[in-house]
């Protein structure tokens, strides 16, 4: 390899999500509706941009003006049957207008009016002249009138089928089995899961009125908090930032053994700090990272394997975690810098488990790292690139001063602007930063900043007005809004159909019920696996095959399983809110830690990214790599093993995650930090058969064993795992000594 890698282009990895996200697959359009959804989408951002810092609505008035948005755009841009006919723009239909039919116009004007209906009905109606006499919400809660069950009923229906334009089918199918469950409650099959049932109109109560079902906590999060971090990443990755994290990835891990897959690995967990999406981190880093692996001489379906596996790590890792982290901290009722902080060390495991076998397959292979002259210079990426990080400087600083995440992202999103737009040449655009500041100031005065925090975003705005660096033109920004608010369909649609789901669950109590069957289960389950252990030594073992340890063992399996198969396809918010409202309370019942049950159900959830035979990034990978889909699917499941195992650590060992005061120790936590690593390490040798030598199927079988009880936490299991790899560890070691010296670039 001569070549230098080539330099990050937003546009070119915006057009590959175009080419693997089914969210971006809209219709065409033609050219006048065109300019106008263009226009209405980049209005839906900036409305969202304005009221993050200047106040928000009264919130039915908000999630009914998001919701309204979502309807225009979702049932404007999707079609109602997904096929390349039906997106291709034909202007000869006279019942189409801009390519968008008829009854799509209708379906959106329903949709507004359904998300509106709340906010002018909620003082009460008086107009006789259309024979609407309603009094105020409050009086109607639990007695809803007939225009708020017909409005009712349409924006349920249209919740689902926005979910299925947007998504795909298998979301409001798995809503329709709830909706079916609260209507026919008294005829389930399963003693344990009968109920009194509601009626359809009770059904529209619970599901329309705020606070419960479709206008309640998921939908408020989302409008308030996750389409702003979508739109935060965009304008990092356009104003610059993305190239910032490739060029130090570089930096980092090019010039060690198997360099492009280490910065492949690298510069994906740098952009999962900014992105929410696996597919658009894939994209963004793959595009780069993928041919490169491909010329060091990484079979195509590793290299993009490689690059899923750890672009799916975004969606676990801090500080925004697929918007997930939000959500999780006004679930618990828990500041935002617990579930950040509790995230560190999972989110570590799984990087050190894909760069694990990174480096040993490379050092199998053979594989080199960049030459030196091929890497960036360090002191001039950071001349150049330093203005970038200003905007993530403010956006962490704010949110760990105990500030909203909608104003966190605000200033996110106001120094992006002014760091990769404000330019002097252009002195009109000079008002933003003196705007910035003016609020900045203004919010010390009304005692919402304190010194030091308007000090540093005061800081951050002189330095990103001064420096130096290239602008963007103004294109680009409302092309990044306007990008971010169609990254934020597919969330919306989906979270939207999912207050369904937790409307049910709060309805009808079917969390518990469903705790009680899957512990129960789990318990005649380890009842007749019980014999198979009895004859296991005590002294050895302790209780580790108890009728006790047992059951959580199969309950934590039961429960993984189902979180992988409902999580397929699903956008990371939506599905850890369906999840949370599911499995998270048979994980109570077992005596789990709250925390350690949300963040168990958003592992095992996200890991169906990577988990064939639906696992968008790695098709999107596969995709650029030229491999076959299926194949790259089993490689990116296999690198992402470890985000497999650690959820079952910090359910059994929350001293992992830091912030449980109960649970945590300094002695526990690096006990169980250090044997996890070096275990999930022992793996890496096992998947790739090297560790210092090529190993044969014995040594992988033991090593692989040996990392399972390393990675169990307790003493006993770490003497075992020590047992078995000693053998494997001496074996290696001698095998080394007899392999002739090779020097190799990097190393």
């Amino acid at each position: 390899m001569t070549e230098r890698a080539e330099p990050f282009d937003a546009n070119a990895a915006a057009e590959l999500e175009k080419r693997y996200d089914s969210g971006l697959q809209v219709r065409e359009h033609g050219p006048i509706l065109a300019k106008f959804l263009y226009g209405f989408a980049v209005a839906f951002a900036l409305y969202h941009y304005y009221t993050a810092g200047f106040g928000l609505p009264v919130d039915y008035w908000h999630m009914g003006i998001h919701l309204a948005g979502l309807a225009v755009l979702i049932l404007t841009c999707f079609p109602l049957f997904k096929s390349n006919a039906s997106r291709r723009y034909n202007p000869d239909r006279w019942w189409r207008f801009g390519n968008v039919p008829i009854y799509d116009w209708v379906f959106a004007a329903l949709g507004v009016l359904g998300a509106l209906y709340l906010g002018f009905s909620w003082q009460g109606l008086d107009w006789p002249w259309l024979g609407l006499q309603l009094s105020e919400q409050a009086l109607r809660q639990g007695d809803p009138a007939p225009t708020d069950i017909f409005f009712g009923t349409i924006v349920v229906v249209l919740a689902l089928e926005m979910a299925r334009r947007s998504i795909g089918p298998v979301l409001p199918l798995i809503i329709l089995g709830f909706i079916l469950f609260a209507l026919l409650g008294p005829y389930m099959p399963i003693q344990i899961l009968k109920h009194p049932g509601v009626d359809w109109r009770q059904f529209i109560n619970n599901m329309y009125f705020p606070s419960e079902g479709i206008f309640g906590k998921p939908l408020w999060i989302v409008s308030t908090v996750v389409l702003h971090f979508v739109l935060f990443g965009v304008i990092a990755q356009r104003m610059g930032l993305g190239q910032f994290f490739i060029d130090n990835a570089m930096i980092l891990a090019g010039r060690y053994t198997g360099g492009p897959a280490k910065v492949s690995v690298v510069s994906s967990a740098f952009f999962g700090t900014i992105s929410g999406s696996s597919i658009a981190n894939t994209v963004s880093t793959g595009s780069l990272t993928i041919p490169n692996m491909k010329r060091l001489g990484y079979p195509g379906h590793f290299a993009g394997g490689v690059e899923a596996a750890a672009s799916a790590g975004g969606q676990i890792t801090p500080p925004i975690m697929g918007a997930a982290s939000f959500i999780m901290a006004e679930f618990l009722e828990v500041p935002y810098s617990t579930i950040v902080i509790a995230a560190i060390v999972p989110a570590l495991m799984h990087y050190i488990g894909v760069i694990g076998i990174v480096h040993f397959q490379a050092k199998r292979l053979g594989l080199e790292g960049y030459a030196k002259d091929m890497l960036p210079n360090l002191r001039q990426v950071w001349v150049d690139g330093w203005p970038t990080m200003l905007p993530l400087v403010a956006l962490i600083w704010v949110l760990f001063s105990g500030n909203t995440p909608y104003m966190a992202a605000f200033m996110g999103i106001t120094l992006c602007i002014i760091v990769g737009f404000v330019s002097w040449r252009q002195p009109l655009s000079l008002a933003i930063p003196i705007g910035a500041a003016s609020f900045v100031s203004w919010r010390y005065g009304v005692g919402n900043f304190d010194v030091v925090q308007t000090g540093v975003l005061l800081t951050c705005i002189v330095l990103g007005t001064i420096h130096r660096r290239e602008r963007k033109a103004w294109r680009e920004l409302f092309d990044s809004l306007h990008l971010g608010v169609q990254y934020a369909l597919a969330v919306g649609g989906a979270v939207t159909a999912v207050g369904i789901v937790v409307g049910v669950i709060n309805t009808t109590g079917l969390g518990f019920r469903m705790g009680a069957l899957v512990t129960n289960g789990a318990r005649d389950m380890a009842e007749t696996l019980l014999p198979l252990f009895a004859w296991m030594p005590t002294a050895l073992v302790g209780d580790a095959f108890s009728l006790t340890s047992l059951q959580l063992f199969l309950s934590l399996s039961l429960i993984a399983m189902a979180c992988i198969f409902m999580g397929a396809g699903l956008p990371t918010t939506a599905l850890y809110i369906m999840l949370v409202s599911v499995a998270q309370p048979p994980l109570a019942q077992l005596g789990v830690p709250a925390l350690a049950s949300h963040m168990f159900v958003l592992y095992y959830g996200v890991i169906s990214e990577i988990t064939p035979p639906v696992c968008a990034s790695a098709y999107a990978a596969a995709g650029i790599a030229g491999a076959n889909p299926f194949r790259t699917g089993i490689s990116a499941f296999t690198l992402g093993l470890a985000k497999l195992m650690v959820p079952m650590v910090f359910v059994y060992q929350p001293a992992m995650l830091i912030v449980l005061p109960e649970y945590f120790t300094w002695w526990k936590f690096i006990h169980v930090s250090l044997t996890c690593a070096t275990g999930i390490l022992m793996i890496a040798t096992a998947v790739t058969g090297y560790f210092l030598a090529n190993m044969g199927v014995i040594s992988r079988l033991a090593m692989a064993f040996a990392g399972l009880f390393l990675v169990a936490p307790g003493f006993t299991s770490d003497m075992i795992a020590l047992a078995l790899a000693a053998p494997v560890i001496i074996a290696q070691l001698m095998a080394r000594r007899d392999q002739p010296k090779v020097t190799t670039a990097g190393e």
